[in-house]
């Protein structure tokens, strides 16, 4: 049988896609799991495992992508990471790669700019004219991740813990939150604390709040709005500083964004107001920079129109699992 399909992994802290393409850009199959990020999900490969069984096997599958959080940044991670992808597919053709690198591929479809990413983490990812890469950020949660949707989300928690106390003024993120979450706001102490040391996965839990304080700000309340400030300015450091980075180059490359995080308007736009470069709507989702990384193994021809074909494909696709941040309309008026 021939080997004409390509199949690309996009892992993340809260999420993990698997898509299966043909050589025209066409997707077959798109899956989608918990995340799958080795630094603070010790059931990862569990996970792992689990999404890429349907497709274990498959003898038409001539390539495979695997973009995963935390790659090349732990030496021990990213050993078993690779032991992961080899025992499903053994010796089909494999490439694994950060996870931010895929999403800059895809983002660019290959070519030169800088990134920026706010999903459950953050980072900013540069490629220059000549095809050397940078990176800032991604530090993870303990250290660094801000403007991420776990910073948000647990600046929240802290706005939240304030005003219950009477060290910040009151805010509406507090009965938003205790509403959300199905916990008792007449003992918070007990309630929150429950709720936080009871999560499997504290990282993902606590950045899914970002959507409460993106929902708060829409609403007019002070606390969230200026957490979406604070967010912007920290994305946009990143900005800064992978342009310096990047030396002379840094300055003439275009722009763009991917992670959850933007499914908040506010936030890009505030994001877009620090920033002195017009935004480059993203070309492919994060799934379509892995797609394109398993395509280039093959050496098929990529263009403009097989860009565009996985491009609607994806995009639709990533939309109806929840991936997709901006619906395609409000791309079109960033772009």
């Amino acid at each position: 049988m021939k080997r004409d399909l390509i199949l690309g992994i996009d892992g993340g802290g809260s999420k993990i896609l698997v898509a299966l393409a043909d050589r025209s850009g066409r997707l077959l199959r798109l899956s989608r799991g918990g995340g799958v990020n080795p630094m603070d999900n010790p059931g990862w490969r569990q996970e792992l495992d689990a999404q890429l069984a349907p497709f274990v096997g498959d003898p038409r599958i001539g390539a495979v992508a695997a973009a995963l959080p935390a790659y090349s940044e732990v030496k021990r991670l990213s050993e078993m990471q690779r032991d992961a992808i080899s025992c499903a597919f053994g010796d089909v053709p494999q490439r694994i790669l950060n996870d931010v690198e895929a999403a800059h591929l895809g983002a660019f479809a290959g070519g030169a700019g800088i990134l920026l990413l706010s999903g459950t983490g953050s980072m900013a990812w540069a490629r220059d004219a000549t095809g050397v890469s940078f990176r800032v950020g991604g530090w993870g949660d303990a250290i660094g991740d801000e403007g991420s949707g776990y910073w948000i989300g647990r600046a929240a928690l802290n706005l939240v813990s304030q005003s219950i106390d009477g060290r910040a003024r009151p805010t509406a993120l507090a009965d938003m939150m205790f509403e959300h979450l199905q916990i008792d706001r007449s003992d918070p102490m007990n309630a929150l604390g429950g709720w936080v040391t009871g999560l499997a996965n504290p990282r993902s839990g606590i950045a899914a709040l970002s959507t409460l304080v993106d929902r708060a700000a829409g609403d007019g309340d002070a606390g969230a709005l200026d957490l979406i400030e604070r967010a912007a300015d920290e994305l946009a450091k990143h900005f800064a500083a992978i342009s310096a980075t990047a030396g002379h180059n840094g300055s003439a490359l275009g722009w763009t964004y991917a992670g959850g995080t933007f499914a908040s308007r506010r936030l890009l736009d505030a994001l877009c107001a620090r920033i002195d470069r017009p935004l480059t709507a993203p070309k492919l989702p994060p799934i379509g920079g892995a797609l394109l990384a398993a395509a280039q193994l093959l050496g098929w021809l990529i263009d403009d129109s097989w860009i565009g074909q996985l491009a609607a494909v994806a995009n639709s696709a990533t939309e109806q699992t929840g991936e997709a941040g901006l619906n395609n309309k409000e791309r079109r008026e960033h772009a």
